[in-house]
């Protein structure tokens, strides 16, 4: 099995510039300044990279989308995404952990392919460790001279989840309240400091060095013909082995499951959240699904950032619901009225619910707040609080109806 950015990580000083370069590091970024801007956009665009954040938009065609210094002259920016805050989500951490140059690489390429002169790491703030690695990884490569222009500046979050959202992050790096703004325009058109941004996820700049080395068509035939390459899994939950796989993309979620050694304890497999708390519930009879972006969506979810949570037959999918919800009405940023409020009436429904008070009335209130939510909110964040409670309670129904009894009398 081919493997990528995950290839080399039985080496113990991986993280060093030396053994980096000894691997062959930084030798996709001196190919794509010999190549040109136009040559790497081509190869870029051939490999069917999607943005492994959790959105899936085209790699190369964000990039194409910044307008060129000719028409739009001045300073444009590229922001790694490093602030990893969605629940089952860890891949991001491993990465920098392991191999940061491989992303400052990734990085380096993206700023060229946009005629960017200044690039950001956005990182979690609870990312302690992380950063330290990535400021003395940074400090190796300017002093071995391969920054160049390109200045790179790091920059931590301050413990908001919705700071993860593109527009978000790029208020927060103004120094605003972590606010999503309504788009358009698009931060490749007026991103940071109203300058054209593009803000990518540390596995989508990773990929880029390897893009380069081996070209498109060979990184679009690793995975599916609409999704190229390999993606990385964050397994968690009640599994053997927990941790971070990569396959190509389209590999069946059974597949996963065995490489984490399976549902832990004997017990059987009752439900699997593909990717991050985020992504509605995919059920036990729903293992063949191909995981990449096409897969998960037939299924009414989505591949996400890949945080792949499994739980097994003892799990009451009520208090997995309100497990989330309390979340994200603890992360909603209250900019827009149907997630702040309808994000609260969701916990208390089924806070209720746990404490044996919820009725079936209840549920058709959970149904309706639901419905009511989605679509009329500015970010995901909402969305996500109308679809995931609603997607537990039809594939799951009699957890539900004996938390949710009718009423007698």
């Amino acid at each position: 099995m081919t493997k990528l950015l995950t290839a080399h990580f039985d080496e113990p000083k991986l993280h060093e510039l030396e053994t980096y370069r000894r691997l062959g590091g930084y030798e996709g970024l001196k190919k794509a300044l010999a190549m040109g801007r136009e040559a790497l956009m081509a190869e870029m665009g051939k490999s069917n990279l999607r943005g492994l954040g959790g959105a899936g938009f085209g790699a190369a065609m964000k990039w194409s989308t910044v307008p060129p210094e000719s028409k739009n002259p001045g300073p444009r920016y590229v922001v790694a995404n490093c602030d990893e805050s969605e629940p089952g989500c860890f891949k991001d951490r491993v990465l920098v952990t392991r191999n940061p140059h491989q992303l400052i690489e990734g990085l380096l390429i993206a700023a060229f392919a946009i005629d960017a002169y200044r690039a950001f790491i956005f990182i979690r703030g609870e990312y302690e460790v992380q950063y330290k690695i990535l400021e003395k990884a940074l400090d190796e490569a300017r002093a071995a001279g391969l920054i160049g222009a390109c200045s790179i500046d790091l920059m931590r979050g301050a413990g908001a989840y919705i700071s993860g959202l593109d527009t978000a992050l790029l208020e927060t790096m103004e120094g605003k309240k972590a606010w999503p703004r309504q788009p358009p325009p698009f931060p490749t058109a007026a991103g940071l400091m109203g300058r054209p941004t593009v803000v990518n996820n540390v596995e989508t700049l990773c990929m880029a060095p390897h893009i380069v080395l081996h070209g498109g068509d060979w990184f679009v035939k690793l995975g599916t013909p609409k999704s190229g390459g390999t993606v990385l899994f964050s397994v968690s939950g009640h599994v053997a082995d927990p941790g971070v796989y990569e396959f190509p993309m389209g590999t069946p979620l059974k597949d996963i499951l065995t490489a984490a050694g399976g549902v832990r304890g004997g017990k059987k497999l009752k439900a699997v959240i593909p990717g991050g708390v985020s992504t509605p519930v995919m059920t036990s009879d729903e293992l063949d699904t191909p995981m990449d972006f096409e897969g998960p969506r037939a299924k009414g979810t989505f591949l996400g950032a890949g945080g792949v949570i499994v739980l097994d037959e003892t799990v009451d999918m009520v208090m997995v619901a309100h497990n989330i919800e309390r979340f994200l009405s603890h992360e909603s940023c209250g900019q827009c009225t149907p997630c702040r409020q309808g994000s609260f009436w969701h916990e208390r429904i089924l806070e209720r619910a746990l404490s044996g008070g919820g009725t079936a009335e209840d549920l058709v209130a959970l149904e309706r707040a639901g419905e009511n939510i989605t679509g009329q909110v500015i970010c995901a964040l909402g969305d996500t609080v109308g679809v995931v409670t609603r997607a537990l309670m039809k594939k799951f129904p009699e957890d539900f109806k004996s938390r949710f009894p009718e009423r007698r009398g």
